[in-house]
């Protein structure tokens, strides 16, 4: 990053009027002092370093194994079924705009067939206080021969196409869909789990170097297992109460709904500073905005919501920040024409912005170096 990194922003404030105005000088999120706080702002702003900026887009690979369970296949069928025409599509788009991505990828998925994903399960596993957040138990009554056969659980055929896209990294979301937050499981069970992705994708690409914590729940406590395992990068939460990391119980309805409303209105920080770690362990990348997927009943509030990713792409580009934004893909498995429109947008601004302040598209790991 450039002068100043860790000054670009303060994450989780509540963001100024003037910062919510696209030309407006003003930090997102700066506390501003008695005395002279707005000169030091445009101070700041101008000794940043031309071409700091990064601009990073991150996926949750991970089909069926991620919403397991909480809904059934049937429930999800039309976008998980959905993904493999989305996955192709976008990988189009990110070509045609010569963006980068970290897919980071449920270990499961690399199976070629049912046999080999019992072969490769790890010798230890978690054992959740909610057995139903446990995939292992379902195997056998959940999961078909091969991806043919299930194109749910497998998806083999659509990693090899990510790989052998330019400019995208594959990266773990674990082997299992692996919960550090939850009740039941131990550093020791996140290793083995972590040991067993790196497995799966040994005959796809290189040892994954980023990580994406499934739900979002970053454990402290097992950076050392990341550091121990090579990943270099991990995509950490906002600071803001709404996204801070919480077993899936401790989810409440007032956390969603600022969240949604935080996606149209500028109520929280988006754009970021690369943490590094003072000593071992990953760099944090993390996330800014969840690109969510278009929605029929909100379809006249669309232009809000990608204006306000616009303006907060924009003020990171100018501040030489880092944006990060996330999805799944089977976000886009319904409503596909519609989320890519939606993506081909941002990811024209996106090249607007590097061809103007060198807002550089990157993978996590690349923005972790």
């Amino acid at each position: 990053m450039g002068v100043n990194a860790n000054r670009l922003t303060r994450t989780g404030q509540i963001a100024p009027v003037a910062s919510l105005l696209p030309g407006s000088l003003a930090f997102e999120g700066e506390r501003r002092r008695p005395g002279g706080s707005a000169a030091r702002v445009v101070r700041s702003i101008d000794i940043m370093a031309r071409g700091s900026g990064r601009f990073v887009i991150s996926l949750d690979f991970e089909l069926h194994w991620g919403v397991r369970d909480h809904s059934t296949v049937e429930q999800y069928r039309e976008n998980l079924l959905g993904v493999r025409e989305a996955i192709p599509a976008m990988l189009d788009l990110f070509r045609r705009y010569e963006t980068r991505a970290t897919w980071a990828t449920v270990g499961m998925l690399y199976a070629e067939s049912k046999q080999q994903l019992l072969e490769w399960l790890p010798s230890r596993k978690p054992r959740y206080a909610d057995r139903a957040l446990s995939p292992y138990e379902a195997i056998e009554r959940e999961v078909g021969d091969d991806e043919t056969a299930d194109p749910f659980h497998f998806a083999p055929s659509l990693i090899r196409k990510i790989a052998a896209t330019p400019g995208q990294e594959l990266g773990t979301h674990t082997f299992s869909h692996f919960y550090c937050l939850e009740a039941g499981q131990t550093a020791e069970d996140f290793e083995a789990d972590l040991r067993a992705a790196q497995r799966a994708s040994a005959g796809f690409h290189e040892p994954p170097r980023s990580i994406v914590f499934p739900r979002n729940q970053l454990n402290p406590a097992y950076l050392s297992v990341l550091d121990r395992c090579g990943i270099v990068a991990m995509r950490g939460n906002g600071e803001h109460w709404a996204y801070e990391a919480r077993p899936y119980a401790e989810e409440s309805p007032a956390r969603r709904a600022m969240r949604l409303l935080d996606a149209y209105a500028p109520i929280v920080s988006t754009t970021r500073s690369i943490h590094r770690s003072p000593g071992k362990g990953p760099t944090d990348v993390p996330a800014s905005v969840f690109f969510r997927p278009f929605n029929k009943r909100l379809a006249r509030a669309e232009p809000v919501r990608l204006l306000r990713i616009e303006t907060a792409m924009t003020r990171a580009a100018r501040e030489g920040g880092l944006f990060h934004l996330w999805w799944h893909p089977h976000n886009f498995g319904a409503n596909l024409r519609e989320n890519l429109a939606n993506l081909g947008r941002i990811l024209e601004h996106g090249r607007a912005l590097d061809r103007r302040y060198g807002f550089a598209s990157s993978t996590m790991a690349e923005a972790a170096n």
